[in-house]
């Protein structure tokens, strides 16, 4: 939506070497799966009752269709070369403007957002994150919102150094 913010300088990898964030492309396909595969993982040792392993959660197609849509961005972390992918983070707005319930305000929701566990540490996610925080506010967002698994305590506490609060806490009961 905001195409002043396609391409920004954002950090270093903490080898000194320059760190940007842009938009996904077509071309990153193969590192996006990568990244999505750890993430996978993650959530599989955490509740492997609901998540499987060693599958993909898009097909090229799919992820070609999500990249290419301005409805849901995806911003890529990349090193210097423009290739390596540290991060990412994949976002969607939301709408509510029919609802007779719900005030009618944009949100950018972001669905998925990971650094490579090579590249942890060097301040990747906090970029990531930032640049989506300035991006949806470019774009008129009233909030940005995300779900985090209760076995993922460590991405709960990143999210809670970003600034982000509980809002709505799913609960289950397992039979």
């Amino acid at each position: 939506m905001s195409d002043d913010l396609e391409y920004v300088e954002t950090t270093t990898d903490g080898q000194g070497r320059g760190v940007h964030i842009r938009r996904a492309e077509a071309r990153d396909i193969p590192q996006l799966h990568k990244l999505l595969r750890e993430v996978l993982e993650v959530h599989h040792r955490g509740r492997p009752d609901l998540f499987n392993t060693g599958v993909t959660k898009y097909t090229d197609d799919e992820l070609a269709g999500i990249v290419s849509n301005d409805e849901t961005p995806v911003f890529g972390a990349f090193a210097d070369d423009d290739t390596t992918l540290y991060g990412y983070a994949f976002c969607v707005f939301e709408r509510h403007e029919d609802s007779h319930i719900l005030t009618d305000v944009t949100t950018l929701y972001i669905d998925d957002i990971c650094v490579d566990e090579a590249a942890r540490g060097r301040h990747v996610g906090t970029a990531l994150y930032r640049h989506v925080l300035d991006f949806a506010r470019g774009a008129g967002c009233y909030n940005v919102t995300l779900n985090v698994w209760s076995c993922n305590p460590g991405a709960q506490a990143f999210y809670e150094r970003m600034g982000l609060t509980p809002y709505k806490i799913g609960m289950e009961q397992v039979l």
